[in-house]
């Protein structure tokens, strides 16, 4: 009796224990399709962030883009503080540009150059899944991964952009997003240079033209006066003109004077002829002065004639080049006044603490991801079982 009162208590509490763990073993085996589709990927996922997944660390900065013509109307908040409007849609679609450009080929392909982008996504304490795969990764991939890592965002309402970028170190992040800016602005001064060169290229041309063409005419005006040996030919025909008509007038007075004289005295008398030989040498005069004036194929009216059209030609050059100078002012002008600035609202930081991977809201999302999708497919299986019967 004593021994069976001993050995039977413990055979008795070796079959509850296994009884329990029958039980527990049951109850695991009822929801063996729930540990196996949801808890254990979640630990999985747990698993890889808590203990594997490496450490990655952001840097943020902010900009505007805007024209020299922006309105000063503000749209408040950061625009307000730095004095001009950036929510216009000239303003949006300028800061959209650069926008693209930093998250394009072109950007990651002069990272990849000039920054050693392939090395600062490849450290060596990066974790195989997080790290940038292959030793020369083609471009799409890099761009892809690149994409990852950095958001270029531009904020509808007040126009800034926000730039971040995720690395493995604080100070690689620090230095792709300071890389960022620069790029950014060098491709600002880009655009700039090219709007002014495509705005001034028409009014250039059209300013060197007219200046050719006033040119032109002043040579041929400096020749004509130097085949004549006439400093101004225009002053030259005035005066031969106004010596034609002197001697005009002296010629009929001198013929006045004789035709008085003849009732009076004989045309023998030495005062007679006298007149009589002034008339004649003023006749011969006004005769040698008149071909000079209007005869011959050198006379000095053609010349004149010549000479006039050329200042005709000389002043029309010239109000084309006035109006050519005009309109290449207002060009550059205006070409400046669509220059684009970018403006640094907020600098780069050097992250201190990690903040990516988001571990815990990655393993939240994904256990009640699994558990919505278990919930959904056991009802499915639920209500065809169901109809089944």
């Amino acid at each position: 009796m004593f021994m069976d009162g001993i050995i039977k208590p413990a055979e008795q509490a070796k079959f509850e224990e296994r009884q329990k763990s029958n039980v527990l073993l049951r109850r695991l085996y009822a929801f063996r399709y729930f540990l196996l589709l949801v808890v254990l990927p979640t630990a999985i996922v747990a698993t890889y962030y808590y203990l594997i997944a490496s450490d990655q660390y952001e840097s943020s900065a902010d900009f505007v883009v805007r024209r020299g013509d922006s309105p000063t109307r503000s749209s408040g908040g950061a625009g307000a503080l730095l004095g001009f409007s950036v929510g216009g849609t000239a303003a949006q679609t300028d800061a959209l540009i650069i926008q693209d450009y930093l998250l394009s080929h072109d950007a990651v392909a002069r990272l990849r150059r000039e920054d050693r982008l392939v090395e600062r996504f490849q450290r060596p304490h990066v974790d195989f899944l997080s790290a940038l795969w292959g030793a020369n990764p083609a471009p799409e991939t890099l761009l892809k991964y690149y994409r990852k890592h950095v958001d270029v965002e531009q904020n509808v309402e007040d126009g800034i952009t926000d730039v971040r970028v995720r690395a493995f170190t604080p100070a690689d992040a620090h230095v792709i997003a300071e890389k960022l800016l620069q790029m950014g602005e060098q491709r600002v001064n880009q655009i700039n240079e090219r709007t002014m060169k495509g705005q001034l290229t028409a009014a250039k041309s059209q300013l060197a033209s007219a200046e050719r063409d006033l040119a032109a005419v002043q040579g041929k005006i400096t020749a004509f006066r130097r085949v004549k040996g006439d400093i101004d030919p225009a002053g030259t025909g005035k005066a031969q003109i106004g010596l034609v008509a002197d001697l005009t007038a002296n010629l009929a007075a001198a013929k006045a004077r004789l035709n008085a004289l003849q009732g009076f005295i004989s045309r023998s008398s030495p005062q007679y002829r006298a007149i009589e030989a002034q008339v004649r040498a003023l006749d011969a005069q006004v005769a040698s002065q008149n071909a000079r004036l209007a005869s011959g194929g050198n006379n000095i009216a053609t010349g004149l004639g010549k000479y006039e059209d050329l200042l005709i030609r000389q002043e029309f050059a010239g109000k084309r080049y006035a109006a050519a100078a005009a309109s290449y002012e207002d060009a550059r002008a205006q070409a400046l006044k669509q220059q684009l600035y970018l403006v640094r609202v907020v600098d780069p930081n050097i992250p201190v603490k990690s903040q990516f991977p988001a571990r815990g809201r990655v393993v939240i999302t994904v256990f009640f991801s699994l558990l919505l999708a278990y919930g959904i497919g056991w009802m499915l299986l639920a209500g065809v079982k169901e109809h089944s019967l």
